[in-house]
């Protein structure tokens, strides 16, 4: 799966500058035999649903499989001296209370902001010696207007309004994402006190519904519509429609043109960073010291954090209440909680007793959309990737369109299509979407001086291919041979210049990272999967069929991302779960 070039000889045993070797020295570093909550899983949300339960009293443990912690938001140190976000690569949609509430920036989180944000170049003829155009996107209004008038006058006048009006719309769901969705079934069946405090949780719904006003059925057909049609309404040209595009359908088995794909856009816009709205940056050290921030804060309240302790199984007891946990070792660790920080799959059809579950509880979780076109492929190089239509210059330092999102394969939305479709029938995309990221255009730390590590998140490619094909060694590497063809078209002289890569194809991220079928998201955040429906209802309020087990990871509401939110919400409603116990 890693795969070096002669430059730096041989692939070598994977490392990490954040691997933990015991938990924090106020827990004996030793495991307890009980505590009033295990977590399993330090992915980001498990740490932060620990960080805030310790806050509150409650005497915490994360137990963790792998060798670091992080989830999926991990620093991996692949080749030597390359430093690599394996799988989540950006920051923007951590949710803002968190970061004051566990004073991460006092715990070492250093984030750098992009400015500009994302380069779409194109493949063209460039006219009377001139390049080929490319789109650069950025906060400077006027600039990026200057930019969009290259494709369309009419666009550049437009991009303002649609900037309000989505803004608008990431204000109206903004207050959803801090609350459990409204439990309809205590309005049914609640007691008198359970249904006065179910109001209160409607209250972020109708802030939304406020805040929208009688824009409320335009705001409407963005979220259930195709992202094109949206689009179509607002502009003309395809290279902008297609840079927006992008959001719409990243990490999702979607389409542009699918039903719905809007809201996978506004989920990807509705972040911010150091009070910017809408900014993403790169974390310094990589997306693993975010998560390692996260673990100092919830040590630094007591909570206790052990690598290389898989979970085997659920404790419950013949009442139906966790009793605790199991680890692969034998290991008992009792609780009166558990929050799982892994995928529903994974917590409810491996983990949790079968018998203690409704069938019908057990088909559907069973039935959750799971399909993942993601693979990615993290890249070590020694010089940049220098771009037909933005030349570097001969110092060979990072220009402005290197810290951004770069988009390619990226012309019109058909090609996103296309690349859907070919999918959909079990064949790696020909022309695959590409967004390639270069942290360390600003970050230093992360590769030897004068060379970069890329991450490129590509799609689509199935998670079961076509004729009895399976990702072996070979189909990995035709499909990163092919994606390194598509940048050499955009950059000539790439494939001279890398030195490694580590190729993570559906299969591999759902291994590795315990993602359910390579899904980033732990389930599609398709329309029938958010909200009320996630994971399923009535169980959005991240308790289960099980008393005392609690999910907490993206298979729940408010779903997928580095947002954090899944966590701080499931303590909450643990704490109070917990007050009565």
């Amino acid at each position: 799966m890693i795969a070096t070039s002669q430059k730096l000889g041989r692939a070598f045993v994977v490392s990490t500058n954040l691997r933990r070797k015991s938990a924090h020295p106020a827990a004996g570093g030793h495991l307890k035999p009980e505590y009033d909550a295990v977590i399993i899983g330090a992915g980001h949300n498990g740490l932060i649903a620990a960080a805030y339960l310790q806050r509150l009293g409650v005497n915490t443990v994360v137990l963790e499989r792998r060798h670091l912690i992080g989830g999926a938001a991990v620093t991996e140190e692949l080749i030597p001296g390359f430093k690599f976000s394996r799988a989540s690569y950006l920051l923007s949609l951590l949710r803002p209370q968190i970061y004051k509430d566990l004073e991460l920036k006092k715990h070492g989180l250093k984030v750098y902001l992009r400015n500009p944000y994302s380069f779409t170049p194109m493949l063209e003829e460039g006219i009377q010696g001139k390049p080929p155009r490319s789109l650069l996107l950025g906060t400077d209004m006027a600039e990026t207007q200057k930019q969009i008038a290259q494709f369309s006058p009419k666009d550049a006048q437009a991009f303002p309004k649609y900037e309000m009006f989505m803004n608008r719309l990431a204000s109206a769901i903004d207050p959803l994402l801090d609350s459990s969705p409204v439990d309809t079934t205590a309005f049914q069946h609640g007691s008198l006190n359970q249904r006065l405090k179910n109001l209160f949780t409607l209250k972020p719904l109708l802030q939304a519904g406020l805040i929208l006003g009688t824009q409320l059925p335009k705001y409407y057909q963005v979220i259930t519509g195709p992202i094109t049609k949206v689009l179509d309404e607002w502009f003309e040209s395809e290279p902008l429609k297609v840079t927006l595009a992008t959001d719409a359908v990243i990490g999702a088995m979607t389409s542009p043109y699918t039903p719905g794909s809007g809201y996978v856009l506004l989920h990807h816009v509705m972040g911010g960073l150091e009070g910017k709205k809408g900014a993403w940056g790169y974390v310094e050290g990589g997306m693993g010291a975010l998560s390692h921030a996260i673990a100092k804060a919830a040590e630094a309240h007591g909570a206790s954090i052990f690598i290389e302790k898989p979970v085997d199984k659920i404790l419950v007891n013949s009442t139906g209440q966790v009793q605790g946990v199991v680890l692969k070792d034998g290991t008992e660790v009792r609780s009166k909680m558990v929050l799982s920080n892994a995928s529903p799959q994974i917590t409810f059809l491996k983990l949790a007793p079968q018998e203690q579950l409704p069938e019908e509880f057990i088909r559907r979780i069973s039935q959750v959309d799971t399909q993942s076109p993601v693979t990615k492929i993290n890249v070590a190089v020694d010089k940049l990737p220098n771009f037909l239509a933005a030349p570097n210059i001969t110092s060979g330092q990072p220009l402005p369109h290197h810290q951004c999102s770069i988009h390619l394969n990226c012309e019109n939305t058909q090609v996103l299509h296309q690349a859907f479709e070919d999918a959909t029938k079990g064949i790696p995309s020909h022309r695959p979407m590409i967004e390639l990221c270069i942290p360390s255009s600003l970050d230093p730390t992360l590769a030897p001086p004068g060379c970069h590590v890329i991450s490129l998140f590509t799609q689509y490619t199935p998670y079961t291919m076509t004729g009895g094909k399976v990702w072996d060694e070979q189909e990995r590497n035709a499909y990163a041979d092919r994606v390194f063809d598509c940048i050499e078209a955009y950059a000539p002289g790439f494939k001279k210049s890398v030195i490694g890569r580590d190729v993570l194809t559906p299969p591999d991220l759902e291994r590795v990272f315990g993602l359910p079928g390579g899904n980033i998201f732990h389930g599609a955040m398709t329309l029938d999967q958010l909200y009320f429906a996630r994971p399923l209802p009535p169980y959005s309020n991240y308790r289960s069929p099980i008393r005392g087990l609690y999910l907490c990871g993206s298979g729940a509401h408010p779903g997928g991302g580095v947002m954090g939110a899944t966590g701080r919400n499931a303590a909450q409603v643990a704490f109070e779960d917990f007050k009565s116990m």
